[in-house]
């Protein structure tokens, strides 16, 4: 896992999540590192990090808030604030935040990955899609409005497709931020 991940590599990503149906950074770091063991490849921490980095940048992954959240009977008990994808900025520990699949993820496995949920020791876990979904696109409005007074007309590319995304992946209207950024990028 070197230099930028592919699409198929986010992908790759949301499918192990997906497995699980979350998972902290620190769970999918050590899953991605038991993959490569199995495939007899070197583990890159720093690429494993990029990688998720650029999941969770790119709406493949997404940070999902305690109240999303459930694990063996036990709803919200991990530290996520949706606003800090990376975490570790607001003072929760990055390795520490919840990761659920997002809109932009075409969820694939990569080779061996059906072996994890034997090899990992994590209990039984389900998202609350609702709970998720609203979380999403407040960051998604958030995001926008960031990159609208940084001027970054390639961030703003990206969301835009994420608007269609997200529409198609909850019950949401994203169509206001959605024109907000057509307008930033017109005008």
């Amino acid at each position: 896992m070197t230099g930028t991940p592919s699409v198929a590599a986010r992908d790759d990503l949301a499918g192990v999540v997906d497995l699980f149906e979350w998972l902290t950074r620190a769970e999918l770091s050590r899953a991605l590192s038991e993959l490569a063991f199995k495939q007899r490849a070197e583990v890159d921490d720093e690429a494993i990090a990029a990688a998720i980095d650029v999941a969770v940048a790119e709406y493949a992954l997404v940070p999902a808030p305690p109240a999303a959240l459930s694990e063996a009977g036990v709803g919200g008990d991990r530290a996520t604030d949706p606003a800090d994808p990376a975490g570790g900025t607001d003072g929760t520990d990055a390795d520490a935040v919840a990761l659920a699949v997002g809109p932009a993820a075409f969820p694939s496995l990569p080779a061996d990955a059906e072996d994890l949920p034997h090899i990992l020791d994590v209990p039984e876990r389900d998202v609350d899609r609702e709970t998720l979904s609203e979380a999403v696109l407040e960051r998604l409005s958030a995001d926008a409005v960031a990159a609208i007074e940084a001027g970054d007309a390639e961030r703003l590319e990206i969301l835009a497709d994420v608007t269609y995304d997200i529409e198609a992946w909850a019950s949401v209207d994203a169509g206001a931020i959605r024109e907000r950024i057509v307008a930033e990028l017109d005008g």
